[in-house]
């Protein structure tokens, strides 16, 4: 019984320390197989935010700025321009008959402006006055056409299309409903997009404030940017 006892004893103490020995071993691949993972989900993580920003878009003599690539983009533009006789008065690229037009530094249209305001805004780009300065003498009567096809090319590099583009024009004086339907679709044509997604009220301002006495002319608008 002695003999057997001791034999018992000598076999644990030898299965003893493997046993040991093999706990250390699976710690370690263990730990060598959370590391390997957590580097993959670091790099997986890291993949999806780089995907997720879009290219940033480039202004000459404004810092590019990066913008998340989002399904949609909402922007909102608002101008008012001051209305003295002698000038054109040009909305949407239309010249309207009326006694007086937009006193500015390019050719004054109200609404043009504020269309490139809401698209550089859905961009999260700086407004038309830091692109378009007025202080530059090369925009001195310039038609603001040019402004339109530059936010449009700006919307394009962005990877953006028009989704739909909703105005409203404030003027007490002309009445716009004749000439409603020519600004569309001057409109449709500069920023690329079809009839049906322009649309274009015009409010009187009821007689209060430079508005409504005809001593200026305002204009919003909202457009709607999808990714393409």
């Amino acid at each position: 019984m002695a003999m057997a006892t001791a034999t018992h004893s000598y076999g644990y103490s030898q299965i003893q320390p493997k046993a040991s020995q093999f706990r250390v071993l699976a710690r370690q691949q263990l730990h060598t197989l959370t590391t390997k993972h957590s580097k993959f989900f670091v790099s997986l993580r890291a993949t999806k935010i780089a995907s997720s920003t879009a290219t940033a878009i480039e202004v000459e003599g404004i810092p590019s700025s990066k913008s998340k690539s989002l399904p949609f983009r909402v922007g909102h533009g608002f101008d008012l321009h001051r209305l003295e006789p002698g000038y054109p008065l040009i909305i949407g690229g239309i010249n309207i008959p009326h006694d007086r037009g937009c006193e500015a530094h390019s050719d004054g249209d109200v609404l043009l402006h504020c269309v490139v305001d809401a698209i550089l805004g859905a961009l999260s780009l700086p407004d038309i006055g830091q692109i378009f300065p007025d202080s530059d003498p090369k925009w001195k009567g310039a038609p603001s056409s040019v402004f339109v096809q530059e936010a449009v090319r700006l919307m394009h590099d962005a990877g953006y299309e028009i989704g739909n583009l909703d105005a409203t024009l404030i003027l007490q004086r002309p009445k716009l409903s004749p000439h409603k339907e020519a600004i569309r679709a001057n409109l449709s044509e500069l920023i690329g997009a079809d009839l049906s997604v322009i649309n274009l009220k015009a409010k009187t301002h009821e007689k209060v404030d430079s508005l409504g006495e005809n001593r200026s002319i305002a204009a919003h608008t909202v457009v709607l940017l999808m990714k393409k």
